[in-house]
């Protein structure tokens, strides 16, 4: 089979706007990312990007919203990498597959609080600012791309699903480069419909911590270039599982969770005693952590360095998969003798009724170099993602 590699990495998130400044922060187990916010009409913890994004030209007046922006971000940090891609092999060789839940739905609440007051829409808005295939076609005509370019939505696990997606693009011979990843941008819907299911914390969210009680939702994007040209870091084992055991919560058999997860080692031909580092999809609310600690333990036993990132970025739904996985990359591609990990910060006492797990503290390390890594993310309906990626 073909080996695939992520070649480059752009992404910015509640702990920064730069690979560098993004390890730097979470490997300091730096939360200053979440603060109460109010902006949507429940007060709340949010992981809000800081940066200052840039501006959508008029020509694309139609994609104008802050997941676009978020998009364009991110876009800047590889545009050397997909220059050169488009220059090898053309640009009806090169694919855009994305994740998103939300895409620009945050402009459509703006304009209908404008309708209003007002009784008209505003002369800026378009439809196709919260369409959710709006980053990838937004994307497309802002390089030229003419291969596929399409957004896949399925919640939680949205951007875990592009990669899988991305993958076969390029082994069926359709591309020879993806640009994959995904955005998802804060806004009303999902912080009123998480506070609706009960599922919002009500202050900083406490992954795997006694006193856990839900979510701080983030914003992020994350693109990476994938293709079969050398890089730093191969994409090596995709696994995904439904279970469709209910709309909203997780299986507490963890069954397909645990299948998901030994597929990916499966088709990356490890063992579990090869993960170095496993990225716990860890939201903070009570039944997905005891689901997701229980399909570990049984899989890895209490062995295996893991951590939820959540309690530093907040849960960034459709493009949780790709901002985690790009955590990965940056501990593939960071040059640390010692392994230098991502702790579990919750600050709250462990929940010792849950199964063990090797909850990476602040300072860990792995002692030695981290050559390959895990990633988990599960979403509503029983959809469940796990990928492994390795030092090339």
């Amino acid at each position: 089979m073909t080996t695939l590699y992520l070649n480059d990495l752009g992404l910015l998130c509640a702990v920064g706007n730069s690979k560098s400044e993004v390890l730097k922060r979470l490997l300091a187990g730096d939360r200053s990312g979440l603060s109460a916010s109010d902006q949507f009409g429940t007060r709340c913890v949010v992981g809000a990007v800081a940066a200052d994004l840039p501006e959508i030209e008029p020509r694309y007046s139609v994609y104008n919203c802050r997941n676009n922006r978020l998009l364009l971000a991110a876009l800047s940090q590889i545009e050397q990498t997909v220059s050169d891609m488009m220059t090898r092999y053309g640009a009806d060789r090169i694919g855009i597959v994305l994740g998103t839940s939300t895409s620009g739905v945050r402009n459509t609440e703006l304009a209908l609080d404008y309708w209003a007051k007002n009784g008209v829409l505003p002369d800026e808005f378009h439809y196709k600012q919260q369409q959710m295939g709006a980053g990838a076609d937004f994307l497309a005509d802002k390089l030229g791309v003419q291969g596929p370019a399409y957004t896949i939505s399925t919640a939680c696990s949205s951007s875990g699903k592009a990669f899988a997606s991305a993958r076969r693009l390029i082994r069926q011979g359709i591309c020879d480069a993806v640009i994959v990843g995904g955005a998802d941008s804060l806004c009303g819907l999902t912080v009123n419909g998480f506070t609706a299911l009960e599922s919002i914390s009500t202050g900083l969210c406490k992954p795997f911590g006694l006193h856990r009680d839900g979510i701080n939702i983030g914003e992020a994007a994350s693109l990476f270039v994938l293709s079969k040209e050398p890089g730093p870091v191969v994409l090596q084992g995709i696994g995904a599982t439904s279970d469709a055991y209910h709309f909203a919560a997780p299986d507490p058999d963890a069954t397909d969770v645990i299948k998901a997860m030994q597929i990916a080692l499966d088709d990356a031909g490890k063992t579990p005693r090869q993960i170095d580092y496993l990225n716990l999809h860890g939201t903070a609310t009570v039944l997905n952590d005891a689901m997701e600690s229980k399909a570990v333990n049984a899989l890895f036993g209490s062995t295996v360095a893991a951590s939820s990132s959540k309690g530093m970025t907040g849960h960034t739904l459709g493009v949780a998969a790709a901002l985690e996985l790009a955590f990965c990359w940056l501990l593939l591609t960071h040059d640390d003798e010692h392994g230098a990990l991502i702790p579990n910060i919750n600050d709250d006492e462990p929940d010792t009724a849950l199964p063990a797990l090797n909850l990476v503290t602040k300072s860990g390390a792995l002692g030695r170099r981290i050559n390959t890594c895990q990633s988990n993310s599960f979403a509503f309906g029983g959809n469940n993602v796990s990928i492994v990626v390795g030092r090339a």
